[in-house]
């Protein structure tokens, strides 16, 4: 069943509010409030996986393109993009796992410092407090109100404080699971483009289709497909996601096979 928050995207990008009136009812409300992690969880690596994907075909294909333009030998095409699959993507996925574990050592330092400065500090904390709502707009009764039962429990006071003063919404993603979900999402998109010419190097007798005219196919409809998954996260409808990203692989592509084509001369020095 699609989550309340995936429904909601959908709505939005349709502007369908029959839709999203269907998950607006007070009963979802206080479940996704609640439980706001069992609505994320299910997506909240897809981006991970999406991009990882993209930059995998791109950087796979350009290597193809590259090596078709420079008009040399099939098998460097192997070479180098097993080579690149393996050492691009390992480079790609601990990218990943030292961005996102730097991100939650950040947001965990912010933290222990919003804790230690409402312990030692709770006058001027919660001046802060009453501060941030008086600009939402409360007022008088209401604005001290908002601020007692804020203030109140020590563990909303600074979650409050993490979010509405320095903007920091922490997202719970494991960051080796962060870094499997890009190399995987890598490695098995960017062999798609090298798919034609494994299999001609292990049958050369089939040459029904280029190779090369083959791996275009697969790697347009592939980057089509990945790039149209883009729209389960951002604003965008799948076919207008998809053919975004066709055109950037295809120009990405081209500026490779054309460089290949204008220093070819050099593969035979």
């Amino acid at each position: 069943m699609a989550s309340r928050q995936s429904i909601l995207q959908k709505a939005f990008r349709n502007r369908d509010k029959k839709m999203a009136k269907k998950v607006h009812t007070k009963k979802m409300i206080e479940e996704a409030i609640d439980h706001p992690d069992q609505h994320q969880s299910s997506g909240k690596y897809v981006s991970d996986a999406v991009y990882g994907a993209l930059d995998g075909i791109v950087t796979t294909f350009a290597i193809v393109s590259g090596v078709v333009g420079a008009d040399l030998n099939p098998s460097i095409i192997l070479i180098l993009g097993f080579a690149n699959l393996l050492g691009d993507g390992i480079s790609m996925a601990a990218g990943s796992y030292l961005s996102e574990k730097s991100e939650q050592d950040y947001h965990r330092q912010e933290y222990e410092r919003e804790k230690w400065e409402v312990e030692n500090f709770p006058k001027a904390e919660k001046e802060e407090i009453r501060q941030i709502y008086k600009r939402k707009g409360f007022k008088g009764k209401q604005l001290e109100e908002a601020v007692e039962t804020i203030t109140s429990d020590k563990d909303r006071w600074i979650d409050t404080m993490m979010v509405e003063e320095l903007g920091i919404i922490e997202e719970n993603k494991s960051p080796n699971t962060v870094a499997l979900t890009t190399l995987t999402a890598f490695v098995v998109c960017g062999f798609l483009p090298l798919l034609a010419f494994v299999f001609i190097h292990f049958v050369p007798s089939f040459d029904v289709i280029p190779p090369f005219t083959l791996s275009i196919i697969i790697t347009s409809i592939t980057i089509f497909v990945v790039g149209a998954l883009r729209s389960l996260f951002i604003a965008k409808k799948w076919f207008v996601a998809g053919m975004e990203m066709l055109l950037v692989g295809g120009f990405a592509s081209a500026v490779a096979y054309i460089i290949g084509y204008l220093l070819k001369g050099l593969g035979t020095v």
